[in-house]
């Protein structure tokens, strides 16, 4: 289940992604003339601090998976309590060619090093939750999942490089500033919190690539409202071969694949109870492949 090839069939149902858009004042370039690249830099590493500091908000989340030529979407929508390192999301995942709905929402709550997973499907009870340790999974659970927490979204940012201020913009009503850059995912592990610190460190060492490109978006109280990171894995499927006199074989096809991650955040200082499963809810048996 927490596999790259796993993940890339649960995504390949989805739909086209649907971004909030940004409106950029004529006088961006001016304004990124009077923020230093120190101060870029202070601002972007300081945004998961400053989200800590909140307490909680609201979230919604897309994330959009390419690979050959071929685009979909799996969406999420719920709260989280940085404080507590807890949230909640319903996972909406994509339509079938047909238009007909595929799956129930499932429902996620995310924690200090695991990820549970209600309407899972593939075999577990309605009433089940799946529980996976997000350490295991080699993205760390910043794809795999359909939703990349919003808290770790955040201190991937820790690591972030070669910033750079953009310019001013509005999102949703509100005033932000626009910051852009690379994340460096080995220095983004090595900064984390205790609670992001392993998971991180899963994904330093899973994805294709270690330079993580990213558009960040805080408000004026440093907050941030909107994050994106363009992230690849290589997927590798299984192919069989049958070469004359050889009999058949099995290789295996490597493709990277492209995914970009959209957490927006608004509604802080929400009211976030959240409750992780009992052990006794917590689905025991195997899990089918999808």
């Amino acid at each position: 289940m927490v596999q790259h090839g796993r993940a890339a069939r649960a995504v390949a149902a989805a739909a086209a992604v649907g971004v909030m858009g940004l409106t950029t004042g004529c006088s961006a370039a001016a304004e990124a003339d009077n923020e230093s690249p120190a101060d870029s830099a202070a601002a972007v590493h300081d945004a998961a601090d400053r989200l800590v500091r909140e307490g909680s908000s609201k979230a919604r989340t897309s994330m959009e998976m390419a690979s050959g030529g071929t685009r979909v979407t799996i969406r999420g929508e719920g709260v989280y309590d940085y404080r507590a390192h807890v949230g909640q999301l319903k996972v909406v995942l994509p339509q079938d060619p047909s238009g007909a709905e595929e799956h129930r929402p499932i429902t996620e709550l995310l924690a200090p090093g695991a990820l549970y997973m209600k309407n899972r499907g593939a075999g577990v009870p309605a009433d089940k939750w799946v529980r996976v340790e997000t350490a295991s999974m080699a993205d760390g659970n910043l794809v795999t999942g359909g939703a990349t927490d919003p808290l770790a979204a955040a201190e991937l940012l820790r690591g972030a490089r070669k910033v750079t201020y953009v310019g001013e913009s509005e999102l949703a009503g509100t005033d932000v500033r626009h910051y852009r850059g690379t994340v460096d995912m080995a220095a983004a592990a090595h900064a984390a919190s205790p609670a992001s610190r392993q998971s991180l460190t899963a994904a330093a060492k899973g994805f294709a690539k270690d330079q993580v490109p990213f558009d960040v978006y805080l408000d004026d109280e440093g907050r941030i409202r909107k994050v994106r990171h363009r992230f690849s894995f290589v997927n590798t499927t299984k192919v069989t071969t049958a070469v004359k006199g050889k009999g058949q074989g099995q290789g295996g096809k490597r493709d990277v694949v492209d995914v970009a991650s959209t957490t927006l955040l608004y509604g802080f200082g929400v009211t976030a109870n959240i409750e992780l499963p009992d052990t006794k809810d917590i689905f025991a048996g195997k899990i089918a492949e999808n």
